[in-house]
């Protein structure tokens, strides 16, 4: 099932560039961390959403769990990219089963893959403000064979993955967890190694979603380009900003120029929303992602959008063991995690 016994998972979040694990603790009190974990990987593991090296990525999952000594062995996975396709329409009120049939029919009209090929879920909305006969639904549609390749991964490694989820849905998730759901239209940016996703919400409900395939690693290829190394050397030239082949100018000329192309596609994106959207509107973007800790983005953002752009906190409301975990480490990954713990809030019974 894309959206998915009240049972405690693990969020994993299986990225091009890294993979996130986190664990939360519900009690009557709230959530607590438990554990929380992220691990590089070879940027060759997945290549534009497809697992290149299944194999090295399952040792690298099985890794990731045994060194940090994570014991649930039940997570939440997530996909995203052009494999995932989402849709808001509109279905006549039926039971469950004879609207499950509705939907699929409906889908394939809005699906570029043969329906046999992909999974459908759907999710209810509420029901149409025009025609009170007539439900709002959120469609779902995954490429069977991306998700039989996360699944068979983690599966591998004795992990077994109880809900797959979206990408751009857990990072709501984690969002209206961590601000709340008010009356408002917001933009959430999640900047990740390969891609970036666009989800507007307004009123709690996706009414415009886009990825786009630009995200930090293209920082690490004009590295890697200008000082003739390979992207693993690059991405520690970026961590560090220290190189014999790089000045600091010269590294700040290359992060202005790819910052500036994130933002020149995101305003084309979000142009088109408004296209769809005449009489819309937003001021508030809230990043997250790799990318989301670049202040030189967030003014030139603002500028392009008009907006009031903020970091993402997903640890807003978990207890954090502060003599278990380091405060400036948590600080430090927690926009890169705020899909991970959207995954982490599921249970396997959710819908």
């Amino acid at each position: 099932m894309l959206f998915g016994k009240n049972k405690h998972l693990v969020g994993l979040d299986i990225g091009s560039s890294s993979i996130k694990a986190c664990e939360l603790n519900h009690t009557k009190k709230g959530y607590s961390l438990r554990n929380i974990a992220i691990a590089e990987i070879d940027p060759g593991f997945i290549v534009d959403g497809v697992i290149s090296q299944p194999s090295e990525l399952a040792r690298a999952i099985s890794a990731l769990f045994k060194e940090n000594r994570f014991r649930e062995k039940n997570v939440a996975l997530a996909i995203g990219g052009y494999s995932v396709i989402m849709k808001n329409i509109c279905v006549q009120k039926a039971e469950e089963k004879a609207m499950y049939e509705s939907v699929t029919m409906e889908a394939e009209q809005y699906i570029p893959f043969d329906i046999n090929d992909v999974n459908i879920d759907f999710h209810v909305l509420g029901q149409n403000k025009h025609n009170v006969d007539q439900l709002d639904i959120l469609l779902v549609a995954a490429k069977k064979e991306i998700i039989e390749e996360y699944t068979g991964i983690v599966e591998s490694v004795g992990i077994t993955p109880e809900v797959i989820d979206v990408d751009v849905l857990a990072l709501q998730n984690c969002y209206e967890f961590s601000h709340g759901n008010g009356d408002h239209t917001t933009a959430l940016i999640d900047i990740g190694a390969s891609k970036t996703s666009l989800n507007i919400i307004k009123n709690s409900i996706p009414v415009f979603m886009r990825d786009v395939s630009l995200g930090c690693g293209q920082i690490d290829q004009q590295i890697a380009s200008r000082c003739e190394c390979s992207i693993a050397d690059a991405q520690k030239i970026k961590l560090d900003r220290k190189a014999d082949k790089i000045t600091i100018e010269e590294f700040n000329e290359i992060e202005s120029l790819v910052i500036k192309n994130w933002c020149t596609e995101i305003r084309r994106a979000i142009d088109f929303y408004y296209s769809t959207y005449p009489d819309d509107s937003f001021n508030q973007v809230i990043l997250s992602g790799g990318g989301a800790n670049i202040k030189e983005f967030h003014k030139l953002l603002a500028l392009e959008t008009s907006s009031k752009v903020e970091v993402i906190n997903p640890f807003i409301n978990v207890q954090i063991n502060r003599g278990k975990f380091d405060s400036a480490y948590i600080d430090s990954i927690a926009p890169q995690v705020a899909v991970c713990i959207g995954l982490a809030l599921r249970r396997a019974d959710d819908k």
